[in-house]
C-alpha cells in the first residue's frame, strides 16, 4: 500500500519523536521514530525526513524503512553518516532520544514486497542499502516463512555489517533463508562468504544456492554497486522484469 494514494490526498508532514537510537556500526545508526499518526506500509518503502534550522533553512532526505510492518507505531530508519551531508551528521552528532523531527510517508510502490508476491527472493544489498531488505526479511519471517530467500550482503568489513548478529541468527534459525557476505576489505569468517567485491561468479553461486531463478530480485545500494550487480544478473539470464533496484548517491 502506498501512503501517497491515501484516498487520493497528499500525505502531510507530521511530527515524529525519536524514541531511541541504536549504534549499528561506527558510521551507522538506527533511529526508531514514533510519529503522531503511524501509517501502514509495504516492506521496501521509504519515509521523507525534513529538518529545519533556526534560520528557517530546510533540508530533506529519504530513508528506507528497515522495520517490519508488524511493528506498528514505530519506524526504524538506518542512517549512515556522510561527512559532507546536511542531514546524516545531525542524526549522528546532535539528535537524542526525545527529540522531534518531521516525517512524511511512507512512499514507494516499485521497490516493495508483500507476502502475496511470493518467491523465491534474491536480495542484494551494499552497505546501508541493506535497510529495505531488512524490512523484507523481517516481514517474510512473520508473514511468509516458507518463501525461499537469499541475501547477498556486501560491506567493507565484518564490523561494517548492519544488523550483523540478527542476520547471522536468522541464517541459523530460519529454514529457507540463506545469508552470503561479501567483504571487500576483510577476510571471510564462514565458508559461504567471500573476501572480495560482488562479481558474476558470486552471483552465479548465490543463484545456485537459491535453487533456481528468483521470482523477484531486489538490489539496493549506491549507484555503482547497483550497476555492478544488475549487469551480471542479466548476463546470467534473469528476466529484467523481475529485477527491482533502489539507488542512492551520485
Amino acid at each position: 500500500m502506498d501512503a501517497a494514494a491515501d484516498a487520493g490526498r497528499p500525505v502531510p508532514w507530521q511530527e515524529a519523536v525519536i524514541e531511541r537510537i541504536a549504534q549499528q556500526t561506527a558510521r551507522v545508526r538506527s533511529l526508531f521514530l514514533r510519529p503522531q499518526h503511524w501509517r501502514p506500509f509495504t516492506p521496501g518503502q521509504h519515509l521523507d525526513i525534513r529538518l529545519t534550522a533556526p534560520d528557517g533553512y530546510q533540508a530533506q532526505r529519504s530513508y528506507s524503512v528497515a522495520s517490519a510492518p508488524a511493528e506498528e507505531g514505530v519506524y526504524e530508519l538506518v542512517v549512515e553518516r556522510l561527512d559532507d551531508g546536511e542531514v546524516s551528521p545531525y542524526f549522528h552528532d546532535v539528535a537524542e532520544a526525545g527529540d522531534a523531527i518531521e516525517i512524511r510517508g511512507p512512499f514507494g510502490g516499485h521497490f516493495a514486497w508483500q507476502a502475496s508476491d511470493g518467491g523465491p527472493l534474491l536480495l542484494v544489498g551494499g552497505g546501508s542499502g541493506v535497510a529495505p531488505l531488512l524490512s523484507i526479511l523481517r516481514h517474510r519471517a512473520l508473514a511468509a516463512p516458507d518463501v525461499p530467500a537469499l541475501l547477498l550482503y556486501a560491506a567493507r568489513g565484518w564490523d561494517d555489517l548492519i544488523a550483523r548478529d540478527e542476520l547471522l541468527r536468522r541464517d541459523e534459525a530460519e529454514a529457507g533463508f540463506d545469508l552470503v557476505l561479501a567483504l571487500s576489505r576483510d577476510r571471510p569468517r564462514r565458508p559461504q562468504d567471500a573476501g572480495r567485491r560482488v562479481d558474476a561468479a558470486m552471483l552465479g553461486d548465490a543463484l545456485a544456492r537459491l535453487g533456481g531463478p528468483p521470482r523477484l530480485t531486489f538490489v539496493c545500494g549506491a549507484n555503482p554497486f547497483v550497476e555492478a550487480v544488475t549487469a551480471p544478473l542479466l548476463d546470467l539470464g534473469l528476466d529484467p522484469a523481475t529485477i527491482r533496484t533502489e539507488r542512492f548517491g551520485g
